[in-house]
């Protein structure tokens, strides 16, 4: 063997006896923060967790974050990466699409050193139906996951989206489930779905890709940009997405009656309306770098599942712009 790959060998496998063997304190620390949602129903969410970390075979260096409100998630992130730029931490997101996102943008202002982890307890967890097989409720797979930089949608000049932001017939659905998720309905998506078909099929929104409008003058069922590729729960609506790609998956639906909207509305939840020949003729598909979006009338643009109010909008995508924890 040559001497530089006998040398190689001889480090890495120095390299693993001593985090196999050696005391713990000897270990290089990861610095773990679990961010669970202070809501009295989300306590038991809380214990096990606990209980999960006190099992694990390796003791963590670790914190539990209770949020007080909405936001409060990403202020605690910002505040503490501004406080601690140089500790490598991994803030664990431990709830649905809006608290991966709240975390997700405080790691955005400071992301030196820290990380972003997802222990899947919440209502909507369409981010992680990116990873296919991999186990989101397993502090132990979280623990021995491995890191793996992914892309962020940038809106405006503050607002993120890792998962999927959508408009039109999309957010008149987001916007009225939200609203009756707080009401506690049952199925509040669905009932979404029930008043965008009445409210939300003729859009007038203009939607540039790189520069290209799409649809000129035309008026518009609905637009995702994805990247990753699932919404709502149960919908495949970009099913070509890479996380990784520094792309965005800008999916435009043109108007359509409602025979044909309830035709596409099964092909859009299996993924399979990009390549059927009829439906594809009602999508314009393009991979951009960044999207421009204005409408005359007030819309919202829905940002994983998060309402924000507008007539004008810039999305941009930021590559490799968050160190994600994919579980082992």
């Amino acid at each position: 063997m040559p001497l530089k790959y006998a040398i190689e060998s001889a480090f890495t496998n120095f390299n693993y006896l001593c985090h196999t063997f050696l005391p713990n304190h000897y270990k290089d620390k990861m610095h773990y923060c679990f961010i669970i949602n202070a809501e009295p129903s989300k306590t038991g969410n809380a214990d096990k967790i606990q209980d999960d970390i006190n099992n694990l075979s390796t003791p963590i260096d670790y914190e539990i974050y209770r949020t007080t409100a909405e936001k409060t998630a990403t202020a605690f992130v910002k505040e503490y990466c501004a406080g601690q730029p140089d500790k490598e931490t991994c803030f664990v997101a431990c709830g649905g699409d809006g608290t991966i996102n709240e975390v997700a943008t405080g790691i955005m202002v400071g992301a030196a050193n820290k990380h972003l982890a997802v222990l899947a307890y919440g209502n909507g967890n369409d981010f992680i139906k990116y990873y296919e097989g991999k186990d989101f409720r397993s502090v132990k797979d979280l623990v021995n996951g491995t890191p793996h930089k992914i892309d962020i949608l940038k809106v405006n000049d503050d607002r993120y989206s890792i998962n999927v932001c959508n408009f039109g017939f999309d957010s008149v659905v987001a916007s009225t489930a939200n609203r009756l998720s707080r009401k506690g309905w049952s199925n509040p998506y669905r009932w979404g779905i029930v008043k965008a078909i009445f409210c939300g099929r003729f859009n007038r929104i203009q939607v540039k890709a790189d520069g290209e409008e799409l649809n000129p003058g035309k008026r518009m069922l609905l637009c995702t940009l994805g990247n990753n590729n699932h919404v709502g729960g149960e919908f495949l609506c970009s099913p070509r997405a890479k996380n990784d790609d520094g792309l965005i998956e800008v999916g435009y639906c043109k108007t359509a009656t409602l025979v044909g909207f309830l035709g596409l509305l099964k092909l859009y939840a299996i993924g399979t309306h990009l390549d059927d020949p009829k439906a594809s003729q009602k999508f314009i598909y393009r991979q951009s770098k960044s999207v421009d979006v204005h409408s005359d009338k007030q819309i919202e643009l829905c940002l994983d599942g998060e309402m924000l109010p507008g007539n004008d909008f810039h999305i941009e995508i930021i590559p490799s712009a968050i160190s994600f924890i994919i579980p082992a």
